[in-house]
């Protein structure tokens, strides 16, 4: 596999990897030849590589792993040997048996991961139903005593199955989100880390800090239709009520926009192609709003139908768009 990343120092080092890294090395092994491969995903595993040597040697030997594993079986997957070697056989097994679905085995849970422009729907074990949005990592973990679910990126629609016995927790960064039987949304916000928005559609949810401090806000208790949003790194939550169908328009693979500025809605339409939409460097296009229904993915529709509806222009290059002032309006 060609990662364009050089091997560091002597890759053969007995150094002692963890089933943790295993499966990090797995994961990443799995990201890097799928569909959903970018720029920033390639920088992210740099800065997982060099972490430490343990990352470097797990990766190499997840590497020959992949190499192997349309020779593997189950049968010998589980076989005897060193720890090391069963190791390196449960790494196999993750890839094997969860890549062509998306699930990677986890340590404390399965992994679940859609790329740009891709979405899927789980059937959890209890009944519960989860979707996720375009670009979302999420770990999910039930048994007896608990239902847990880590939001890592992106977005997911939740639709719990009641179990008064085992309450269903959504964790995002530093809260979380608490609730028997509902149907609600959760999407991390890229504009800061403890960037949340938490719509419930119907039901009861309580969204609170996992680890509260005196200056923590309290707990909040959503009520139908509100929407708890967080922006900014100590910004005060916000609540208010956008139009349920808005807030879900992503489950009908459509992007909503109201009355947002032409930034906000370029960065919103890029979450769900490749083919992204810039917006040429002029202080005068930054204020032009943007209202709409538009199809998600569709980047070439969405341009041509700000650019009609401003007058301004396209200018298209092989992988991107970028939206700028007609030139007999510039000068």
């Amino acid at each position: 596999m060609d990662t364009n990343v050089q091997p560091i120092g002597d890759s053969r080092r007995h150094v002692p990897v963890s089933r943790q890294a295993a499966a990090e090395a797995a994961l990443w092994v799995a990201r890097l030849h799928g569909p959903s491969r970018s720029v920033t995903m390639e920088q992210e595993f740099r800065a997982w590589l060099g972490a430490g040597d343990e990352n470097r040697q797990a990766f190499e030997r997840c590497t020959e792993v992949w190499q192997q594993v349309p020779r593997l079986t189950l049968a010998n997957a589980f076989g005897t040997g060193s720890r090391q070697s069963g190791t390196w056989r449960w790494a196999a097994v993750a890839l094997a048996g969860f890549l062509a679905a998306g699930i990677y085995l986890w340590p404390d849970g399965d992994l679940y991961v859609t790329g740009i422009g891709e979405y899927r729907q789980v059937v959890l074990a209890d009944g519960s139903r989860v979707r996720l949005n375009t670009a979302t990592t999420l770990r999910i973990s039930l048994d007896k005593a608990r239902r847990a679910v880590e939001i890592q990126t992106g977005e997911a629609l939740f639709e719990v199955a009641k179990d008064p016995l085992r309450p269903f927790v959504v964790r995002a960064g530093e809260h979380q989100v608490r609730a028997l039987g509902t149907v609600f949304t959760v999407r991390r916000l890229p504009s800061a880390p403890t960037g949340l928005a938490v719509t419930l559609v119907e039901g009861r949810v309580e969204v609170s800090t996992v680890q509260p401090t005196p200056d923590s806000p309290s707990p909040v208790v959503l009520q139908p239709g509100q929407r708890f949003e967080l922006t900014g790194a100590r910004a005060i939550p916000r609540l208010d009520r956008p139009p349920v169908d808005h807030a879900t328009a992503w489950t009908r693979q459509e992007v909503a926009l109201d009355d947002v500025s032409l930034p906000e809605a370029i960065a919103e339409m890029n979450r769900y192609s490749r083919r992204q939409i810039a917006l040429e460097p002029d202080a005068r296009l930054a204020p032009l709003r943007v209202s709409g229904v538009y199809r998600a993915g569709d980047s070439d529709g969405f341009a041509q139908a700000v650019a009609a509806l401003h007058g301004l222009g396209v200018m298209r290059g092989e992988d991107r768009l970028v939206i700028r002032l007609q030139p007999t309006a510039a000068n």
